[in-house]
């Protein structure tokens, strides 16, 4: 056995069909386009969206304009803020002053978008003060039952 005699399995590779080549193919004279009519021509069918005379789906749905919060949540009324959980804030020594640009400077965060805002996630047992644009309700919780105060900016 030689390289050159390895072929695949005969079944295991679909052949192409060969349309329009004579009645041999069981695809001759018409090719598989029947009879008359628009989608037997060349060029023939329609395009895409076309429903057949029917308004269309594109043109039936209303259009979007301008921006609001509520339809789309992107818009010039979101917030869309960096986010930073409570347990992350451990690292630091007690009693030390936690600032949005301080942690940008150190680079715990890496982009402050609209602000900062502290979620409850972790665990914290230092005495912080920590400043930002928005806090969870459990992230506040957890500051202040460490004794430290949640300063919003």
């Amino acid at each position: 056995m030689d390289l050159f005699d390895v072929r695949p399995h005969p079944k295991a590779r679909k052949e192409r069909k060969r349309i329009g080549r004579g009645p041999g193919t069981g695809n001759g004279k018409l090719a598989g386009r029947g009879m008359k009519g628009q989608n037997s021509r060349a060029g023939g069918g329609v395009r895409p969206g076309f429903e057949g005379g029917q308004n269309p789906l594109y043109m039936r749905i209303p259009k979007l304009r301008g921006t609001s919060n509520k339809s789309h949540n992107i818009g010039m009324f979101r917030h869309d803020f960096a986010v930073l959980n409570v347990g992350d804030l451990d690292r630091f020594e007690s009693g030390a002053e936690i600032t949005p640009d301080m942690l940008k400077e150190s680079r715990i965060v890496k982009d402050l978008r609209s602000g900062l805002k502290i979620l409850g996630e972790g665990e914290l047992s230092k005495k912080l003060t920590v400043k930002a644009s928005a806090f969870s309700a459990s992230a506040r919780e957890k500051i202040e039952k460490a004794g430290g105060i949640a300063e919003v900016i």
